[in-house]
């Protein structure tokens, strides 16, 4: 019979909970769980910022002047992108926790549980809030780099780019003005100011006349907000990079032609004009152009008219 210690009818000693806890924590540092908001600090803005320029500078080291150079540009837009896309997941969880403290305000009843858990859902939103201000900052300035590297404006392919801490230079999709015309709580998507609307073909491309219209009813509008076709180019893309440049809150009215077919472009004058702009600025261009002008005059709008006509 065999004297030596045999282990292999012994019970392993369990991991008691303060061992996992310590465990997790030795190898992945402080993780909160998903009921809990998180205590840790925000990066640090300079931390960001340089991070940022990292990534725009190692794909331009990395494919300029290469094979890969035309793919460069659409990278770029995807890298901007990549902050757009948290800001709105973000965003989504703010909404689902604002329907949860609506909820336990309603079922309130002087418990002290209620009380806790409405607590923590006010100090999780406020985390939310301050996450997607963080999103919003590290998405503008991407944009920002993305504009230096390819002298375009970043535009995200549908909905809108606001900033909650600042409404300059926003960029608003006019289905999300409509949405908070219905719902006046959402002010940051309905830009204060007198609203004036522009259109221009596909093919004027006459900027400096543009910008000088544009810069000359700024002069007399400060707090203009301009509404535009959204057009990828032409006089409508000049006119929102003009907006940008400017600082001048825009909202652009994309054709729904999913819904409205060939009607779509004249659907989208209809909603441009139930906005009551101050005026209209029409550039040369086609049918659709003309008939945003006509439609105003008929609603007692002024038209302004530029450009060879």
């Amino acid at each position: 019979m065999s004297t030596e210690h045999d282990t292999d009818f012994e019970p392993q000693p369990a991991s008691s909970p303060t061992d996992h806890v310590l465990q997790e924590l030795q190898l992945y540092g402080y993780r909160p769980f998903d009921d809990e908001p998180d205590p840790r600090p925000l990066p640090e803005g300079r931390v960001v910022a340089a991070s940022i320029a990292d990534i725009f500078d190692a794909l331009l080291v990395a494919m300029a002047d290469t094979r890969l150079e035309p793919d460069l540009e659409e990278l770029l837009w995807g890298t901007v992108n990549l902050f757009h896309r948290a800001t709105k997941r973000i965003e989504r969880e703010l909404d689902e926790n604002e329907l949860s403290q609506q909820r336990l305000q309603r079922e309130q009843d002087g418990s002290e549980v209620k009380s806790v858990e409405l607590e923590r859902l006010i100090a999780q939103g406020q985390t939310l809030l301050e996450r997607r201000n963080a999103f919003e900052l590290m998405r503008d300035q991407a944009a920002e780099h993305y504009e230096r590297h390819t002298h375009s404006i970043w535009r995200p392919r549908s909905g809108s780019v606001v900033n909650h801490r600042n409404l300059t230079a926003a960029m608003i999709d006019s289905r999300d003005f409509v949405a908070a015309r219905k719902h006046a709580d959402s002010q940051v998507l309905l830009p204060p100011g007198p609203k004036v609307a522009f259109t221009g073909g596909l093919d004027f491309n006459d900027h400096r006349l543009i910008w000088a219209k544009l810069d000359h009813v700024h002069g007399k509008h400060p707090d203009m907000v301009l509404l535009h076709g959204g057009s990828p180019k032409g006089a409508e893309l000049i006119a929102a990079k003009w907006a940008h440049s400017r600082n001048v809150p825009q909202i652009a009215f994309k054709p729904d032609w999913t819904r409205h077919a060939k009607a779509a472009p004249f659907k989208r004058n209809d909603a441009m004009l139930d906005t009551l702009p101050i005026g209209v600025i029409h550039f040369p261009g086609s049918g659709i152009q003309d008939n945003l002008a006509d439609k105003a005059r008929r609603l007692g709008i002024p038209v302004m008219r530029f450009g060879a006509i």
